[in-house]
């Protein structure tokens, strides 16, 4: 283990490499084997915990938990965004990026299931977008990218993609725009969808690249108020991704 890991309890955490939802031993053991007081375990405990790596509750004790790098992406994220507003700007183009350069294999990996849960998307973002009163249709926007790289097995890609749309949904894009602007937005998903389903992967990609550039007009960050998320609002959060990050 490298030697620049400062903590004893992540070292020990690591090595152990149990299965998610083992139980503990507890903290006056764990002390005990790393040679370390029980205030500073804790300390290490409850940095572990907000990283999302072990679930610490009353009586039951604390259990090691899958990992993933979302809950470190976002806690890092919140406060740096706080800092530096900017910040989000970066996470986009970042996002942007990955999603063209992944493109090709991942419309390739797509299944007829995947391609219906796209096109009933689509189909239930214009019913909004057409409704009286208009419906901003903010979650279909999230699903359909999601679901679109939701077949590449690449941890890091997924928890990079996940927590793009964490802090979209929290700067308030959400919120009424322009109508042409969303007919305009919705039209490109439309024909990225039926080129996937029509397996013209090109158009699709062009689709991509077009709906992208129309996304850079717009300044996402005009609407950003930084936010503290508890714990809890992460573990909701990652709780509505699932088995596939777009459910």
């Amino acid at each position: 283990m490298d030697d620049t890991m400062q903590s004893e309890f992540l070292t020990y955490l690591a090595e152990l490499n149990a299965p998610p939802g083992q139980r503990l031993p507890t903290i006056k053991e764990i002390a005990a084997q790393l040679g370390i007081s029980k205030s500073k375990l804790r300390e290490q405990l409850e940095v572990a915990r907000i990283l999302g790596f072990v679930e610490v509750r009353p009586k039951t004790g604390t259990r090691t938990r899958e990992f993933s790098l979302l809950p470190t992406l976002i806690t890092g994220l919140n406060f740096g965004m706080m800092v530096d507003p900017g910040l989000f700007d970066s996470l986009g183009v970042l996002r942007n990026h990955l999603e063209a350069g992944f493109w090709d294999e991942a419309v390739r990996l797509l299944r007829d299931e995947d391609k219906q849960l796209l096109q009933e998307l689509v189909d239930r973002a214009w019913q909004r977008l057409r409704s009286t009163p208009i419906q901003i249709p903010h979650r279909e926007h999230r699903r359909l990218h999601l679901a679109i790289y939701s077949r590449i097995d690449n941890p890091i890609l997924q928890a990079i993609l996940a927590t793009y749309w964490y802090f979209y949904e929290r700067i308030g894009y959400q919120r009424y725009s322009d109508y042409d602007y969303l007919n305009r937005v919705w039209k490109y998903h439309q024909k990225m969808v039926d080129s996937i389903v029509e397996g013209d992967y090109e158009n699709g990609y062009q689709a991509l690249v077009q709906h992208i550039g129309l996304l850079q007009q717009s300044s996402e960050m005009d609407n950003y108020q930084p936010v503290i998320k508890s714990r809890a609002g992460i573990d909701s959060f990652i709780g509505t991704m699932g088995v596939t990050p777009y459910e």
